[in-house]
């Protein structure tokens, strides 16, 4: 415990060498999530404040407790629209009480899912899903900052849509916030290719600040046009103080718990997708699990602030990453600059255009981007690339919590389907003094000889099924034994014991016998239990051995014998494994 405790400080210890790029990444990340921070707040249906105090509290409390590096922990359009749809039917005088309360649960049944080490799950989640939801995300992002990067809001709900709809009206689209947003975007591309690469985003929207703010003064004639742009302060007015914390009330928490734990598991999956897109400075992929126990204490202690839920954010991490973040203190300085931006500079904070974040937002979603990955996947299999197209569609699609919920669906039915394929049967043929000979099996089985044959891939459900078709047929045998070759099996399935049953009774109505090598104590113990071992017969189960090959020439003398193939009951004129 002690050397875990010491290595978690040591990694906390910030590397002077990298420590420009974090705070530069953080003060970043800062200026363009505070109004962002304060939109997904108006999404939760609560008081825009709240969003910037999720920020002071879970983006640094995340930084401390994940095991990824760079992992972005807070507010996201995912999370805020399903704490919207979980407090619809909370009476307005109470909401602020309910969310302090969903938050909390959302922490504690997070927390639970990291103690518990549920990040297995994620390997259920395949890397076509993920990547389609990924790129899918990554585009939502771009098409969802047109309406701020234009000035035309269109009526529409989902993004795709609004993004064809402002196509067809480009008449209509405000041309000193499109002049603003396209500058900025300009700029920053521009930036990126020179050494000022890491003032990026920092420099265009500084930029892009003191021009509107210029353009906007009387002298030039036309200030109303440019008093049209947006800027941050028409979202709500940033208050100059820090979260009073607070214990929440604990009396909703059952009208809560259904939510909570709705909002929990799509915060997990964002957070296991940022997990498996982002590998840590040594090129190791983060603890999936410990992720989860860091989201959890994220929002435990954000629903103490009376913050908004938190969770892995890919547009957040993206972002950091594009603006130069190297460790852990990105995201703690991003907490803190929050703080700053909030005592000291909430003024100017107020002044930055809208239209200019946008350009930022989109330049981010691009870098999330995983054109590779898709190409890979599309070059791979057909299978592959259908689920990877199903997922991109749906999340652009439909809201993005049941997205999720359909790649998950999409990859536990792409791994059933192909475990319940992935079965082959050969046949092993003994050489004299040699390795034996692998063989596609016969299709019938041969009389008066000893087949051996060796079964790869899984033995359960469907599988079982495919493997019982698979089985040489025994329909014109006569005096033959088969053994089948068990080893490495610590389990078999209940379809497979029936498989097994009716192919000794098939052999055995033939004058033949089966014979099971090289098996588990465990699985001995499946067959005694099932009555299994009493119709095969503990005289044809061969137990493995420490020493490869023991078995299944105790097998195979055996065989020999039966078969009256030697007349001593030796087996030593016969070829065996070496």
């Amino acid at each position: 415990m002690k050397s875990t405790i010491e290595t978690k400080v040591q990694t906390l210890r910030p590397d002077r060498s990298n420590l420009k790029s974090d705070l530069i990444a953080g003060l970043t990340f800062a200026v363009v999530n505070v109004p962002q921070s304060m939109a997904h707040a108006l999404l939760a249906t609560v008081n825009p404040v709240l969003g910037i105090y999720t920020l002071m509290v879970a983006v640094p409390v995340g930084a401390v407790f994940t095991s990824s590096v760079y992992m972005n922990v807070s507010t996201t359009s995912a999370l805020s629209v399903a704490t919207g749809a979980g407090l619809a039917e909370v009476p307005a005088f109470q909401r602020v009480e309910a969310l302090a309360v969903l938050v909390l649960l959302v922490g504690v049944i997070q927390l639970l899912a990291g103690v518990l080490r549920l990040g297995f799950i994620v390997r259920f989640v395949s890397n076509a899903v993920m990547t389609g939801f990924l790129n899918g995300v990554a585009v939502l992002i771009i098409l969802g900052q047109l309406g701020d990067l234009t000035g035309y809001q269109s009526p529409f709900s989902n993004n795709v849509t609004r993004s064809l709809d402002l196509l067809l009206r480009l008449n209509r689209i405000d041309r000193p916030t499109t002049f603003i947003g396209l500058l900025t975007l300009a700029l920053i591309l521009t930036l990126l290719l020179t050494r000022w690469r890491k003032f990026a985003f920092i420099i265009a929207i500084g930029v892009s600040t003191v021009l509107l703010s210029v353009l906007s003064l009387p002298l030039f004639g036309a200030e109303e046009s440019w008093q049209a742009v947006r800027i941050v302060g028409d979202i709500g007015v940033i208050p100059r103080s820090l979260p009073h914390l607070a214990l929440p009330t604990l009396n909703l928490w059952l009208t809560m718990l259904l939510p909570a734990f709705s909002v929990a598991v799509i915060g997990l999956i964002q957070g296991a997708g940022v997990s498996q897109s982002y590998p840590n400075p040594d090129g190791r992929y983060p603890n999936v699990s410990r992720d989860f126990l860091g989201q959890g204490a994220a929002n435990l202690v954000t629903s103490f602030a009376g913050g908004v839920p938190a969770g892995g954010s890919i547009s957040g991490t993206a972002l950091m990453i594009g603006a130069g973040a190297h460790s852990r203190w990105a995201n703690i300085a991003a907490g803190v600059f929050v703080a700053a931006i909030v005592l000291v500079a909430a003024p100017l904070a107020q002044l930055a255009p809208m239209p200019a974040l946008a350009a930022l937002l989109i330049v981010a979603g691009y870098q999330g981007l995983r054109i590779q990955a898709a190409v890979t996947i599309w070059n791979t299999s057909k299978v592959s690339a259908a689920i990877m197209t199903a997922t991109f569609l749906a999340t652009l699609f439909i809201p993005l919590q049941f997205a999720v919920l359909i790649g998950v669906v999409l990859s536990v039915v792409l791994y059933v389907a192909r475990q319940s394929n992935k079965v082959i049967i050969t046949e092993w043929v003994l050489v004299p003094g040699g390795l034996p000979e692998e063989r596609p099996a016969p299709k019938a089985l041969p009389s008066h000889q000893l087949t051996i044959l060796q079964v790869y891939g899984s033995l359960f459900f469907a599988a079982a099924k495919n493997l019982e078709e698979m089985l040489p047929s025994v329909d014109k045998t006569d005096h033959a034994a088969v053994a089948l070759g068990l080893r490495g099996r610590t389990e078999i399935g209940s379809t497979f014991i029936a498989v097994l049953q009716r192919y000794t009774e098939a052999l055995r109505a033939r004058n033949s016998r089966l014979m099971l090598v090289g098996v588990d104590q465990a699985v001995l113990d499946q067959l005694t239990k099932t009555g299994l071992l009493k119709v095969i017969g503990k005289e044809n189960v061969f137990i493995a051995t420490p020493q490869l090959g023991a078995a299944m020439n105790q097998a195979a003398a055996a065989a020999y014998v039966w078969l009256g193939q030697t007349p001593d009951g030796a087996a030593t004129d016969h070829p065996t494994l070496p």
